[in-house]
């Protein structure tokens, strides 16, 4: 795929308050159409900064949108070309997910130190638009609700945002994404880590994969699959996103499959 040279576009929707054409764009592989919403923070200090940094050449990465601590939203590229937002990706056995998805960059200036070391909440104005456009999208789209997904989902291990702040249990009530309430933590439940073997370890390796994740289903937990059930901890159980395989996150995961929309 070539880069293309976009100089100005009609927005997608009219929520959006400006144009930044982005310098990093593509036609979709194959054809494709987006079927993922990618939900990612810039992880910059301002919204300013990382729209200057999303639309250069230079900066190898795009994305279609922006929105900023207040809610205002810009738009970067047209939702019908590849943004550079993904990276290295998986899921479902897909790799281009940049040709697949939609990628919403939200203002935060993310994790200091990596997770773990904190970082602001996200305005609720700025929630507010992030519903408010990932509800057009889905609508225009026709996505489906389990096809709203972290950046950490779809590079576990690598990304960490939107992190354990985002209010995933707030966008699903708002009709964004799958969720459900996750199964109590226990204190004295400290989890399986890696090496450990067992069913519970190849049920927990069959519903990831199953979902999305990039598992491989051996009944052992190696680094790929604490990275995967960190991921989901941090989407679906963010209470305690350690990798580690306890009773709480099993039963949320048993919980998400069975509320799975059916077709």
């Amino acid at each position: 795929m070539s880069r293309l040279a976009v100089k100005t576009f009609k927005p997608d929707t009219r929520l959006v308050s400006r144009v930044v054409p982005a310098q990093n764009v593509e036609e979709r592989r194959n054809g494709a159409r987006p079927v993922y919403l990618i939900m990612h923070y810039t992880g910059m200090s301002s919204a300013e900064k990382a729209i200057g940094w999303l639309a250069c050449a230079e900066s190898k990465v795009s994305c279609h949108y922006v929105i900023d601590e207040k809610g205002a939203i810009a738009q970067l590229v047209p939702e019908r070309l590849r943004a550079w937002h993904a990276g290295v990706s998986f899921w479902k056995g897909e790799t281009d997910i940049n040709s697949l998805s939609i990628g919403i960059e939200i203002q935060n200036p993310g994790h200091s130190g990596g997770l773990g070391g904190g970082y602001p909440d996200f305005p609720s104005a700025q929630i507010k638009a992030v519903i408010a456009l990932s509800r057009d999208i889905i609508r225009r789209r026709k996505l489906w609700p389990q096809n709203i997904l972290a950046h950490s989902d779809v590079a576990i291990g690598r990304k960490i945002d939107p992190g354990e702040k985002f209010p995933w249990a707030r966008l699903a009530r708002e009709g964004v994404g799958h969720w459900v309430r996750p199964s109590p933590v226990r204190s004295e439940d400290d989890g399986l880590a890696n090496g450990a073997r067992g069913e519970m370890v190849g049920e927990a390796q069959r519903i990831l994969a199953g979902y999305g994740y990039n598992v491989v289903i051996s009944g052992e937990i190696d680094s790929e699959t604490s990275k995967a059930i960190g991921a989901f901890q941090l989407h679906f159980r963010s209470r305690r996103a350690d990798g580690r395989l306890d009773r709480s996150t099993l039963c949320t995961m048993q919980r998400l499959v069975a509320a799975l929309p059916r077709a």
